[in-house]
């Protein structure tokens, strides 16, 4: 409004300007009131030109104002519409979570069980020997124990089901399957693999592993001792008219037999020992070939002398008895003191080839046993070095020390039982030999005498 008053004003103040310019411009009074009257005419119909349409354009203006208002006083009242209803939604809202919460509380708990029970499966199906005729059945399993957000649907609790019904069912069966199994020189091949339950898998070499890293059947590094390999092969070349057929079974589903592959063979156990095993080693063969060797010649002139027994009047001078029938033979007639000396002292001749060598065996007999504590003994230094440089965080770095002390041990007391039996053997087969030759002197002095008083 003040601003088209100020332009009102304006224009006013210039038409004054230009009608005092035009009045000076003018000749006479008369010519210059006439254009005075002139102008003030023009200017008045101008100014109520300009004066009704500003009233006009005011009219607009207010006619826009009210407009306005009213537009502004509908949207508030639009917005105090909306804010309740905003309101009450939120509540609504709140509500139904409520509802959804109470509604789903025992169903979110039971698909928390089964995602649980998804994990502890595909742990326990993963690892499963199972999974080497029916693979990629652990896919599933770790998608769904990992999912977290979705809410399992009906065919994935379908699949849980079938899952866990296979490894059931699969528990109490022996079935042969055709799969891939790799061979200790690197190479691989298709195979039949019989599968005891959940426990073992057998090959045609003995016992198989499932290895679940890479999904592929392997045979053990080393298999059990040869027994408990052969129980295998029974079950496996078996069929079902057999009947039952005893088996070793792993319990542990690969666990023991993996431990197989570190136990020690014979031959591993005996290196243990060391030099000093080796030692009574050789003392064992030593022993043993004088034994062998003793009890050969001693059952050589045994059987001479008992053939010499037979014919005592033609001595032979190649056996002990018929080299004392010729001391006997050349001294008949000698007196009976002269007689006996004379055929001890061939006895005494005899001895020493008789008992050559069976001491040497009496001696390894007992010295094996002292060498078996002599590695005894050094094999706790041994350990005790070891002990003392690496401490006893790992049992593994003494294991070489100990095996020499209990392996030497066990070596000479193994050494020492043969020898003693084979001396006491060689030993007794002597002194039966020894027991002729006197029997026979004693029955030959025995008739000397006689004859002396006959």
């Amino acid at each position: 409004m003040k601003t088209t008053i100020k332009t009102l004003v304006a224009a006013a103040t210039m038409v004054c300007v230009a009608s005092f310019a035009q009045a000076q411009s003018s000749t006479t009074l008369q010519d210059l009131l006439q254009k005075v009257k002139q102008e003030g005419t023009v200017q008045s119909r101008v100014n109520e030109q300009r004066e009704a349409e500003f009233r006009e354009d005011r009219a607009d203006k207010q006619g826009l104002l009210r407009k306005a208002q009213a537009e502004m006083r509908a949207e508030e009242t639009r917005g105090d519409r909306l804010a309740n209803s905003f309101s009450a939604n939120e509540q609504t809202l709140i509500d139904k979570e409520v509802e959804l919460d109470i509604a789903t509380g025992d169903l979110g708990e039971m698909f928390g069980v089964v995602r649980q029970a998804s994990a502890d499966a595909y742990g326990r199906i993963s690892t499963s020997i199972v999974s080497a005729q029916y693979p990629g059945r652990d896919v599933f399993l770790a998608d769904m124990a990992q999912d977290s957000k979705g809410l399992p649907n009906i065919g994935e609790l379908r699949e849980l089901w079938f899952s866990l019904q296979t490894e059931m069912t699969a528990s109490g069966q022996v079935e042969k399957f055709e799969t891939e199994v790799l061979n200790l020189d690197g190479g691989k091949g298709m195979q039949t693999v019989l599968r005891i339950g959940t426990f073992n898998l057998i090959g045609t070499q003995g016992y198989l592993v499932y290895d679940d890293s890479n999904g592929t059947v392997q045979p053990l590094g080393r298999q059990p001792d040869g027994y408990q390999v052969a129980t295998t092969q029974d079950i496996f070349n078996a069929t079902a008219s057999d009947g039952f057929i005893p088996v070793f079974v792993d319990p542990s589903r690969g666990a023991i037999l993996n431990l197989f592959k570190q136990k020690a063979t014979m031959i591993e156990r005996y290196h243990a020992g060391g030099p000093v095993g080796y030692t009574i080693t050789v003392m064992l063969v030593i022993g043993l070939l004088i034994g062998l060797y003793k009890f050969l010649t001693l059952s050589t002139i045994g059987a001479k002398m008992s053939k010499q027994l037979k014919n005592i009047d033609t001595p032979n001078t190649k056996n002990p008895l018929g080299r004392i029938l010729t001391v006997y033979q050349a001294n008949k007639a000698a007196d009976v003191e002269s007689l006996e000396l004379k055929l001890d002292e061939a006895i005494l001749r005899e001895l020493p080839s008789i008992d050559r060598g069976i001491n040497i065996i009496k001696i390894f007999a007992a010295i094996a046993p002292l060498l078996g504590l002599l590695g005894t003994v050094l094999g706790m230094i041994e350990t005790f070095q070891q002990i003392t440089l690496f401490g006893t965080g790992d049992p593994r770095i003494m294991a070489g020390s100990i095996s020499m002390a209990l392996v030497t041990t066990a070596q000479g007391i193994i050494a020492a039982l043969p020898l003693i039996l084979v001396h006491s053997f060689v030993a007794a087969k002597a002194k039966s030999i020894v027991h002729v030759l006197d029997e026979q002197t004693a029955g030959f002095i025995a008739t000397s005498a006689e004859s002396e008083k006959a």
